[in-house]
C-alpha cells in the first residue's frame, strides 16, 4: 500500500494534491473576481450613494437612503413608518415570487412526468429526448418574440385556434390584458424550461438501480407505491438541485418579461424594474439598491433551502 504521509519538500502528498487544485482553479477563481465579485461590490457601493447615470464617478456616499427611503415613482405615494415606499417596488417583488413559485412548480410538476416517460423503454425514445430539448435549447428573446405574435390578439394563431374551438368568442389581448398577461409569461416560461427540469430529472432517474424495480414487480408492489416510496425518495437529491438552479432562474426573470409585456404592471419583475431605474429614469443609486436586494433575496433563499432540505451539494453523502 501506498505511503500517503511522504514529503516532498517538506508537503506531504494530500497537501501537494490542494496547492496543485487551488494552482488550477486560480485562473478560474480570478475570472469570476473579475466578472462577477467586482461588479457585485461596486453595485453595492453604488446603492450607498446618490450616483446617477450622468455621473457615475461624482456620487457622495449617503448611507442606507436608498434602501430605507423608498423614493416614490410615478405609481404613487405610500407612507409607511413616515417614510415613502416605493409600490411599483413592491408590486414588482409581489410579482416575482408568485411567478417564481407558480412556474417552478409547474415545471417541476410536467418535467418530473415527461421525465419519468423518457425513462421508460420504447421504441425511437432517444429520437423523441433530442427532440423534447427544442425549447430549451432556443434562445429566450427568440422564444418570446415568436410567442409574441401567436399571442397577439389581431394576428396570432392562439386566438384563432380557440376561436375555431369555441372556447373564447372575441379576440384576447393576452400580453397587454392586466388579467391574463402574467398567464401569458408563465404559459411561456413553462413550455421553455420544463425541458430543463425533465433532462436533470432524468438524470437522477438513470442513477437509479434497474434491480430495485425488478424486486417491487416480483414482489406485486404496485407501481405508484414504488413512485413514492422508491422513485421518488431516490432521485430527491437530483430534484431539489434541478428546483434550486430553476428558482434562481426564475427570481430573475428579465428578459421574457421585458420581450412580451415590457410595460406592464402586471408581469413586471425585480430585474425589470431595477433595469428602468438604472437606465430609463437615470436613477442609478436607487436601481443598485434593488439590484442589490434582489441578490440578497437570492442569497437567503437558496441558504434556507439548501438548509431546509438538507441538499448535499458536496456528493459526498454528509461525510
Amino acid at each position: 500500500m501506498a505511503d500517503t504521509s511522504s514529503t516532498s519538500g517538506g508537503l506531504t502528498l494530500p497537501q501537494q494534491r490542494q496547492r496543485a487544485a487551488f494552482w488550477f482553479l486560480a485562473p478560474m477563481l480570478f475570472a469570476l473576481f473579475c466578472v462577477a465579485a467586482w461588479p457585485l461590490g461596486r453595485t453595492i457601493w453604488f446603492s450607498l450613494t446618490d450616483t446617477t447615470l450622468s455621473n457615475l464617478y461624482g456620487g457622495k456616499f449617503i448611507g442606507f437612503d436608498n434602501y430605507l427611503s423608498m423614493r416614490t415613482l410615478s405609481s404613487g405615494k405610500v407612507i409607511w413608518r413616515g417614510t415613502l415606499v416605493d409600490p411599483a417596488w413592491w408590486n414588482a417583488v409581489w410579482n416575482t415570487v408568485r411567478f417564481s413559485v407558480v412556474s417552478v412548480t409547474l415545471e417541476t410538476l410536467l418535467g418530473l412526468i415527461v421525465a419519468l416517460v423518457l425513462n421508460a423503454e420504447f421504441k425511437g425514445r432517444g429520437l423523441v429526448r433530442a427532440a423534447i430539448l427544442i425549447p430549451w435549447a432556443i434562445p429566450t428573446i427568440v422564444s418570446a418574440k415568436m410567442w409574441s405574435w401567436m399571442l397577439n390578439d389581431q394576428y396570432g394563431i392562439i386566438n384563432d385556434m380557440l376561436l375555431r374551438l369555441g372556447v373564447i368568442d372575441q379576440k384576447i389581448a393576452w400580453t397587454a390584458n392586466v388579467d391574463t398577461a402574467m398567464a401569458a409569461v408563465l404559459l411561456v416560461d413553462v413550455w421553455k424550461t420544463t425541458p430543463f427540469m425533465a433532462l436533470l430529472i432524468l438524470a437522477g432517474l438513470q442513477m437509479v438501480p434497474r434491480d430495485i424495480y425488478e424486486a417491487a414487480r416480483i414482489d406485486g408492489v404496485h407501481p405508484v407505491r414504488v413512485f413514492f416510496k422508491v422513485t421518488l425518495p431516490l432521485i430527491r437529491p437530483a430534484l431539489m438541485v434541478a428546483v434550486i438552479f430553476r428558482m434562481l432562474d426564475a427570481l430573475r426573470i428579465f428578459d421574457l418579461v421585458y420581450v412580451l409585456t415590457p410595460n406592464s404592471a402586471a408581469t413586471k419583475t425585480m430585474s425589470v424594474i431595477a433595469r428602468e431605474n438604472l437606465i430609463d429614469f437615470d436613477k442609478f443609486a436607487y436601481g443598485s439598491a434593488q439590484s442589490t436586494l434582489l441578490f440578497a433575496i437570492l442569497s437567503v433563499f437558496v441558504a434556507l433551502y439548501i438548509w431546509l432540505g438538507k441538499v448535499d451539494l458536496a456528493g459526498d453523502g454528509g461525510k
